[in-house]
């Protein structure tokens, strides 16, 4: 007769799990994988093994007696894509190790039972999963959309409904005492500490964790209520096929996340409105299609004429790098929207604004003459406008600086294309 063999237990030893060698090598190496920086201690991920080797064993040991504290956060404004800016929270790097070492140990745990229609924060999810579920639901007809903001919700989430949900699956009260201290550690803000009654610090990797242990209540709600909707994070829209249908959808809502789940609703900022209306993750849509909301689209400017300012005082090398990383960066993520048209003003823009930065390092006419021949330019054309009174702006519009500093000469100097990568987002076989 065989041996009985008895079932897994998810929670048990499962502070020592955390602690343990294995998992904390992986977390380290995500820890330093994000760089980031120091926390209230100062201590750089550089300095980090170094410094904390030494005192390890002492750290194990009151982590596993329950006697460890955290330290508190530093509170810093980051800016959005969207403009503006948000708070962040930056843990010392032990802190991040340790919470990353948790979170990898509870993730198996709690995932698995969460809402298919969840997409932050999740493994093998992401933003653009998100906006391609709402616009499949679009497709389905249901054109109209329930927006509502949580209002500051990483700051206002109540500690004790989150425990106790937190609880549903970790019994190791161990653990359930070192997550509590990490809600309660405090934030350093211009060097006073303040208290954290309410709210989990957004920049800790515990935090998207435990948001979305306690949103999914949420989503068992409307999932119970057979509802359309896509989540990400604090950021989540129904959808639904009437106005009518999408008011009621609303209030229900409102009683719910205030009763339930004690978060606070932002009035002005939560609406029905129609989904060519509607404000998700950087993304509005324009019937069917997928479309970057304005606003992203005049902060993406706004930072462009930033990085191509002609009283930038940097090497064009310098300038291209820079400009390439945040292209990059932008068309990574905004590059799904489906709306072609801006695509090649933007990069005959991009253009102008790089002649136009050349046109003023050079400064004198002389040197002009001298580069714009280099390249290509008549002589009579060259003369015209190094003597010209008017501004590098205007000048780069002209046909002398666009016979000399053509596209492919810009290209090869570095300067990316974003109707290429657009494309190769959108057609990448067409692209190879």
């Amino acid at each position: 007769m065989g041996r009985i063999v008895e079932p897994f237990d998810p929670n048990e030893r499962l502070l020592e799990r955390i602690l343990s060698k294995e998992n904390l090598e992986t977390a380290w190496k995500r820890v330093k994988a994000n760089h980031g920086a120091p926390g209230v201690d100062g201590i750089a991920i550089e300095q980090f093994p170094d410094h904390t080797r030494p005192l390890w064993a002492g750290i194990r040991e009151s982590l596993l007696a329950g006697t460890y504290q955290p330290s508190p956060v530093r509170w810093v404004e980051i800016p959005k894509p969207t403009g503006g800016t948000r708070p962040l929270g930056i843990p010392t790097v032990l802190d991040r190790l340790i919470q990353q070492a948790i979170a990898q140990v509870l993730s198996p745990i709690f995932d698995p039972a969460f809402s298919d229609s969840s997409f932050g924060f999740r493994p093998g999810r992401s933003a653009h999963h998100a906006v391609y579920k709402a616009r499949e639901y679009i497709r389905e007809g249901y054109r109209i959309a329930v927006d509502m903001d949580l209002s500051k919700f990483f700051d206002t989430v109540n500690h004790d409904v989150l425990m106790r949900r937190v609880a549903r699956k970790v019994r190791d009260k161990g653990v359930l005492r070192l997550i509590g201290k990490y809600l309660r550690a405090g934030v350093m803000v211009q060097g006073r500490l303040q208290e954290t009654r309410l709210g989990v610090p957004q920049g800790g990797p515990l935090s998207p964790l435990l948001a979305n242990v306690i949103l999914d209540d949420l989503d068992k709600e409307l999932e119970k209520r057979s509802h359309r909707f896509v989540r990400y994070a604090d950021d989540f829209i129904v959808l639904v096929k009437s106005r009518r249908a999408g008011e009621r959808v609303m209030e229900s809502l409102k009683r719910f996340l205030e009763s339930s789940l004690k978060l606070k609703i932002n009035q002005e900022k939560s609406r029905v409105v129609h989904t060519n209306q509607v404000a998700f993750l950087g993304f509005t849509f324009r019937g069917t299609k997928i479309c970057w909301l304005e606003k992203a689209f005049r902060e993406f400017k706004r930072r462009v004429k930033k990085l191509t300012g002609r009283s930038w005082f940097v090497s064009m090398d310098y300038r291209y790098k820079k400009l390439a990383k945040y292209l990059r960066g932008w068309m990574n993520y905004f590059g799904i929207s489906e709306y072609y048209r801006p695509i090649p003003e933007i990069d005959q823009w991009l253009r102008r604004r790089l002649r136009m930065c050349y046109f003023k390092q050079w400064r004198r006419a002389r040197t002009k003459v001298r580069e714009l021949r280099k390249l290509g330019t008549s002589l009579h054309a060259a003369i015209s406008v190094a003597i010209s009174r008017k501004g590098p702006w205007r000048l780069s519009r002209t046909l002398a600086t666009q016979t000399g500093m053509t596209n492919d000469w810009l290209k090869d100097q570095g300067l990316l294309s974003v109707k290429e990568q657009w494309v190769h987002i959108h057609y990448p076989a067409t692209a190879r």
